[in-house]
C-alpha cells in the first residue's frame, strides 16, 4: 500500500508538471524571440528618421554606426533619377526578400545563415527603402536554456516532494494495518494479551477496535471453558474419593496395591487439571534453554507403570533407546500424559497377550517416539488422525492423539501413523529440538501426513 500510495503521487505529479512545464517552456521560448525582434524594431526605427532626411551614404553610415552595427544592419536605397542604388552594410536576407518587403510595404523577416532578418520598409520620395536588422539564432534563444532548467529542477523538487509527502502518508496508513496483522499472527500463536492501538486513519481505527473486541471476547470465552473444565473436574473428586476407599479396603496383594496407585494417580491428574484450568496463562513464549525434560527418564518410568498391567495380560514388552540422556523442550507431565494415551490405546484396542514397543530415537535436531504394537493395525490412519472422529470403537472419546499431536506441534514437530514392524500401528512422534520444520522422510509401512486437527484411534 506505501509504495503503491506513493507511484500513484509520483504519477499525478510528474503529468501535472508537464502540463504546466511544457507550455511555460514553449512560452519562455516565444517570449524571448519576441525580446529579440523588439530590439531589431528599435534599432530599425532610430534609422527611419534620417533616411527621410538624407540619402547620403557617408550621413547614413554613421546613424547606422551609432545606431548599432553596421555587421549586423544593412540598409537598402533604391535608385533615382539617374542615381544608383545604396547599399549600406552587410546584406544577408536575399534579393526577393528584399524586393518583397518593398512591394508589400510592411516589415517581415527572413530566414539568413545563422539567424533571421527584419526588413522594415521606410518611404521615401524616390521610393521605398529597406532597413535589414540582422539578429543571430544565440540572441533569439538567449536566457531560454537558463530558463528551462529552472522548471526542470522545480518540477524534480515537486516531484521528489509529493514522493515524500506520499510516503509519509503511506507509513501513517500502513503502520495501523502492520499493527493489526502482527497482532493478528500474535493472537493466533497464543498470545490472547496482544491487543493494537486504536490509532490511524478512521477505516483502520474501526478495524483495531473490532479486532480488540474479538480478542477479549476469545479471552473471556477461554476463561469460561477453563472455569467449566475445572468445575467438571471437581465434580470427580466425590466419585474418586469412594474409590480411593474401596481400594484401602482390599487388602495386600499385587492386584489391591496396583488399583491403589491406580488411583492415587488418578486423584492426582484430576488435581493437576483443576489447577491448569484455574490458573492457566496464554503461552508467550516457547520454552527457554534449559527447560523441559529428560525423555529417557519419563518413557522408564512411564513403562515401569505399564509393564505390570502388560504383565498380567500376558503381553511381551521391548524399550529401547532409553539408556541415556535424552533431553527434549517437552514438559515432564506433557511427555507422560502423551505416552500414557498411547499406551493406552495399546491396551484399550488390541487383544490380551498382543506385544507393543516403545523406541527412543535421538537425532541431531530431533528426538522420535516411536509406540508400536503387534495388533490388527489400523484401517484408515487418516480418520484416526480427524479428531473426534477416532477409530469408531466404543469408548473412544477422540482426544488420545490431539494429546500427542498439541505436544509434538509445539516443539514444531508432527505425528505420524503407520504400519510397525511387530505387523500392527506404529505413531511416530517428532519432537523437534531447534524449532525448525520436522524433515519429511517416511518410516515403515503407510504414513498419513496429519492436515489439521487429530483425535484418538
Amino acid at each position: 500500500m506505501r509504495w503503491a500510495l506513493v507511484k500513484v503521487c509520483v504519477a499525478v505529479t510528474t503529468m501535472v508538471v508537464v502540463a504546466f512545464a511544457v507550455p511555460l517552456g514553449l512560452v519562455i521560448k516565444e517570449m524571448a524571440r519576441d525580446r529579440a525582434f523588439s530590439n531589431a524594431e528599435r534599432q530599425a526605427a532610430a534609422i527611419a528618421p534620417a533616411l527621410s532626411i538624407t540619402t547620403d551614404r557617408d550621413e547614413l553610415e554613421r546613424v547606422v554606426a551609432s545606431a548599432g552595427s553596421d555587421a549586423q544592419m544593412a540598409v537598402h536605397i533604391p535608385a533615382d533619377d539617374g542615381k544608383a542604388a545604396v547599399e549600406i552594410g552587410e546584406q544577408r536576407a536575399a534579393g526577393k526578400d528584399v524586393a518583397m518587403t518593398r512591394r508589400l510595404g510592411r516589415a517581415s523577416t527572413a530566414d539568413v545563415p545563422g539567424g533571421s532578418a527584419l526588413l522594415q520598409p521606410v518611404a521615401l520620395s524616390s521610393g521605398i527603402a529597406v532597413i535589414e536588422v540582422y539578429v543571430p539564432e544565440a540572441e533569439v534563444s538567449n536566457g531560454v536554456g537558463t530558463a528551462w532548467a529552472v522548471l526542470a529542477a522545480v518540477g524534480v523538487a515537486l516531484i521528489i516532494g509529493s514522493v515524500a509527502v506520499a510516503d509519509r502518508l503511506g507509513v501513517r496508513m500502513v503502520q495501523p494495518a502492520q499493527r493489526l496483522a502482527e497482532s493478528a499472527h500474535e493472537l493466533g500463536e497464543g498470545k490472547l494479551g496482544s491487543r493494537v492501538p486504536e490509532e490511524g486513519p478512521t477505516e483502520l481505527r474501526q478495524a483495531a477496535v473490532a479486532f480488540n473486541s474479538m480478542a477479549d471476547q476469545v479471552v473471556q470465552l477461554l476463561a469460561n471453558e477453563r472455569e467449566l473444565a475445572a468445575d467438571l473436574s471437581h465434580r470427580l473428586r466425590t466419585p474418586l474419593t469412594v474409590l480411593r476407599l474401596n481400594a484401602a479396603s482390599l487388602g495386600d496383594g499385587p492386584a489391591a496395591d496396583q488399583t491403589r496407585a491406580a488411583v492415587e494417580q488418578l486423584e492426582r491428574e484430576v488435581d493437576t487439571i483443576i489447577r491448569t484450568a484455574r490458573e492457566a496463562k496464554p503461552q508467550t513464549a516457547a520454552i527457554g534453554a534449559g527447560a523441559g525434560c529428560d525423555a529417557s527418564e519419563v518413557v522408564r518410568e512411564r513403562m515401569d507403570f505399564w509393564s505390570a498391567l502388560a504383565e498380567d495380560e500376558g503381553r511381551k514388552v521391548r524399550v529401547a533407546g532409553v539408556d541415556r540422556p535424552c533431553r527434549i523442550p517437552v514438559a515432564r507431565a506433557d511427555l507422560a500424559a502423551a505416552l500414557d494415551a498411547l499406551l493406552g490405546n495399546v491396551f484399550r484396542h488390541t487383544p490380551e497377550g498382543t506385544a507393543f514397543a516403545v523406541d527412543v530415537h535421538n537425532a541431531e535436531d530431533a528426538v522420535i517416539v516411536l509406540v508400536s504394537d503387534a495388533g490388527a493395525g489400523i484401517v484408515d490412519p487418516e480418520a484416526a488422525m480427524a479428531r473426534g472422529r477416532g477409530s469408531g470403537n466404543d469408548g473412544s472419546t477422540g482426544l488420545g492423539l490431539d494429546i500427542v499431536r498439541r505436544l509434538a506441534e509445539s516443539t514444531g514437530g508432527d505425528v505420524r501413523i503407520g504400519s510397525s514392524v511387530l505387523g500392527g500401528t506404529e505413531v511416530r512422534i517428532w519432537i523437534q529440538l531447534d524449532g525448525r520444520a520436522p524433515l519429511r522422510t517416511g518410516h515403515r509401512g503407510t504414513v498419513r501426513r496429519r492436515r489439521r486437527n487429530a483425535g484418538v484411534r
